[in-house]
């Protein structure tokens, strides 16, 4: 069965602060207590909006153990490999137009 032990206040005070230091409009839904659940909602530079969702443990790679974030546009028909905090910041950033 999938864990997100994983997801943490600390590692959800890292996404968020990496989002806000790349000057990107971002929301959370409150679920951190329950992170199966969780999602952060986050508008690009373009107006687009992104889904931002903690990996299962299953997706998290033991050499990578900080990448535990994913992204999806659906105005871009894309989904990111799993990221840390500060890569899923830049790769919404640097989407392009």
């Amino acid at each position: 069965m999938a864990s997100f032990n994983h997801v943490t206040a600390e590692r959800c005070a890292q996404l968020g602060g990496a989002l806000t230091a790349a000057r990107l409009t971002w929301s959370d839904n409150g679920c951190q207590h329950t992170p199966q659940h969780l999602d952060y909602s986050v508008t690009d530079q373009h107006g687009r909006t992104w889904r931002i969702s903690p990996a299962t443990n299953f997706q998290i790679s033991a050499s990578a153990p900080g990448r535990i974030w994913q992204a999806s546009c659906a105005a871009l028909m894309q989904t990111t490999a799993i990221l840390s905090a500060r890569q899923v910041a830049d790769h919404i950033k640097h989407a392009p137009a």
